[in-house]
């Protein structure tokens, strides 16, 4: 069997592939509220085979969202909207996670296609976005509150208020966001994180905050489940967060319990350089795994099924994430199989259009 296509157990919890539906920003909720969209775009996903779907950041607070249309699970309220979701990926025999997170000073903005500016606070559905310091993303948007020590508690509860209710919805995986220029990222690097106090400074203080949402969410998380992180394995930009940073991290998380850091790049500065290409983030999630010894998932312009193969063969990652070619392509899975030469189930409703097998 190819390595895409083998299962693999992670705590309690069996995906039956390596194919991860990675999260992807919908913004087509209201109050945060799950909708139809979501159980559709989410569902699909799990019916094309995908072994694990994350949805997209959930904000653990209304002031966490990136936008006023964010998925959001800081209200009991939001659970049973969620909760019909996971039932219907488990249908189909997919597991189902959830990505907790807290946007910082990124939040408060339009939706990219409404231009994504930010929105201030004296506008309508606009509001005061927080930050470990009073420094905005860039020169356009406004600069955020500093947290107090105070706020900081707060953030670190509401995500144990989270992920209790992840828990109630269904959820068998959680993944912290500490990536992409959100709010734990901005602690994390020196370029957002100008702090004096015991959350800034030295690497010890400014993973600090990471540190203290893993053990709140540990606290409450079911022992046989797993729990990921997603970090930006680098700024790409000097004087910033480093891939010997983030081994550092990563070691460190393994020892807290963490299970999978899942390893993308960049989001923190507005004007870095980064080199895309095909899989040009796959070189850390490989870093991280064979420097900290632990599970890490590679993610970035992955996009078919024999390069997928070639990262996992050459034990570059664990598990493969997607996320624009699952936009482009809701059955990859099952498309992906069929190019390794793979002879999965499909769902008994599409077995009628399954291609035939070529020895």
């Amino acid at each position: 069997m190819s390595l895409l296509f083998s299962p693999i157990t992670i705590r309690g919890i069996q995906l039956k592939n390596r194919i991860v539906v990675s999260p992807m920003c919908q913004y087509s909720s209201e109050n945060g509220l799950a909708t139809d969209w979501h159980l559709v775009h989410l569902g699909s996903r799990a019916v094309g085979g995908a072994g694990l779907i994350i949805t997209e950041a959930a904000a653990v607070s209304p002031e966490g969202r990136i936008s006023p249309h964010d998925l959001g699970i800081w209200n009991d309220s939001h659970i049973p909207g969620l909760k019909r979701i996971t039932q219907f990926i488990n249908q189909q025999g997919s597991i189902a996670g959830i990505q907790l997170a807290h946007a910082g000073r990124k939040a408060s903005h339009h939706r990219p296609w409404d231009g994504g500016k930010a929105i201030t606070s004296g506008e309508a559905n606009g509001w005061e976005t927080v930050a470990p310091s009073s420094i905005p993303f860039s020169e356009v948007d406004p600069a955020p509150l500093t947290l107090t020590k105070e706020g900081i508690q707060n953030v670190v509860a509401d995500f144990q208020a989270a992920t209790r209710r992840a828990v109630e919805a269904g959820f068998q995986v959680a993944e912290i966001h500490a990536a992409h220029g959100y709010l734990l990222h901005q602690f994390l690097s020196p370029l957002s994180n100008q702090r004096t106090d015991e959350y800034g400074g030295s690497f010890e203080n400014r993973i600090r905050l990471v540190l203290d949402i893993v053990e709140c969410v540990k606290a409450v998380w079911p022992e046989e489940y797993p729990l990921f992180v997603r970090i930006s394995a680098t700024d790409w930009t000097e004087g910033g967060w480093t891939d010997d940073d983030s081994v550092a991290l990563a070691s460190i998380l393994k020892s807290k319990g963490v299970d999978v850091v899942d390893c993308s790049t960049g989001g923190n500065v507005a004007h870095a350089r980064i080199p895309v290409g095909p899989g040009y983030q796959v070189q850390f999630a490989e870093k991280v795994k064979k420097e900290a010894q632990i599970m890490t998932g590679a993610v970035g312009l992955i996009t078919d099924a024999n390069q997928a193969e070639a990262i996992l063969e050459q034990g570059q990652a664990d598990l493969i994430l997607l996320a624009r070619e699952f936009l482009r392509d809701p059955y990859f899975p099952l498309h992906a199989a069929h190019d390794l030469g793979e002879d999965i189930a499909w769902p008994l409703q599409y077995e009628r259009a399954k291609p035939k097998m070529h020895k």
